[in-house]
């Protein structure tokens, strides 16, 4: 399992929408437009494809970063999850 950071620029509301919905069912939500996808290589392979046939290549922007294996994770500001709440599973892939 790796993990990879998705993010997008979508320049139609309708467009933005659905692609929205597609990676809520692959990857977590982390910021606005930034979602954590946890997988395969194949799984991340079929979100990609499922996303690619949705936008307009010419106008969106759509980036796919691998994160390191044993990198140091940490946060500064507001926590995302309320205090003594720890992610225990994020979603896999279908």
């Amino acid at each position: 399992m790796r993990c990879w950071l998705i993010g997008y620029d979508i320049t139609s509301p309708k467009r933005l929408q659905r692609v929205y919905r597609v990676l809520l069912r692959y990857a977590t939500p982390i910021e606005y437009s930034v979602f954590l996808f946890t997988g395969t290589e194949c799984g991340k392979q079929r979100c990609l494809a499922e996303l690619l046939a949705l936008i307009d290549p010419k106008t969106d922007d759509l980036r796919c970063y691998p994160l390191p294996e044993r990198g140091l994770q940490e946060r500064i500001g507001k926590a995302t999850l309320p205090e003594g709440i720890h992610w225990s599973l994020l979603p896999s892939t279908l």
